[in-house]
């Protein structure tokens, strides 16, 4: 099959085949803000994950990641889930999977949010985390956040581009928006 990498069982892109679709096609992806909530459903804390990059150094992130070919939502949310937050966080998707908001990320800088890799659209999910994650994957740490301390502008300067903006947007919408 074309576009295969060499030992590869399913349909990947080779990196260069995924450049150039990059290049072409908007890519879909999830991104998953984890939640904390208490007893009576309340907003308690807001989980991010730490991780380093090439360019940027440290920088705080929401799980994030592409929807594969014959992927469904819920099969990409619980993959990228566990492999970024482990097999202990026990995430509680709803039953209809509905994303709190859609965010759209172009190459070029100030078209709203911004990924220099691509034109990219993804639905974000709010997802209630029952039990307790820990960082897989590239991500060096994982801590949780009250509503107060994730609107601190020092905070919010260390996550991806992105990010702060889908934070607000989910705190506003729950009425913890200071």
């Amino acid at each position: 099959m074309a576009g295969l990498a060499s030992g590869d069982q399913g349909p990947w892109l080779t990196p260069y085949d995924l450049d150039d679709v990059r290049r072409k096609v908007p890519m879909v992806y999830i991104e998953a803000v984890p939640l904390r909530l208490g007893p009576d459903g309340d907003l308690e804390f807001v989980g991010m994950l730490l991780g380093a990059t090439h360019e940027s150094g440290l920088q705080r992130s929401f799980v994030s990641g592409r929807v594969l070919f014959h992927e469904t939502l819920r099969e990409a949310l619980t993959r990228h889930l566990e492999k970024d937050l482990g097999a202990m966080a026990f995430p509680r998707l709803p039953a209809s999977l509905q994303p709190f908001t859609v965010a759209q990320y172009f190459p070029t800088p100030g078209y709203g949010f911004h990924d220099p890799r691509q034109h990219s659209v993804a639905l974000v999910y709010a997802v209630p985390i029952d039990g307790e994650p820990a960082p897989q994957d590239d991500a060096l740490d994982f801590s949780w956040f009250t509503p107060e301390q994730s609107q601190d502008p020092l905070l919010q300067g260390e996550m991806v581009d992105g990010h702060a903006q889908l934070l607000n947007l989910l705190l506003a919408a729950l009425g913890k928006l200071a």
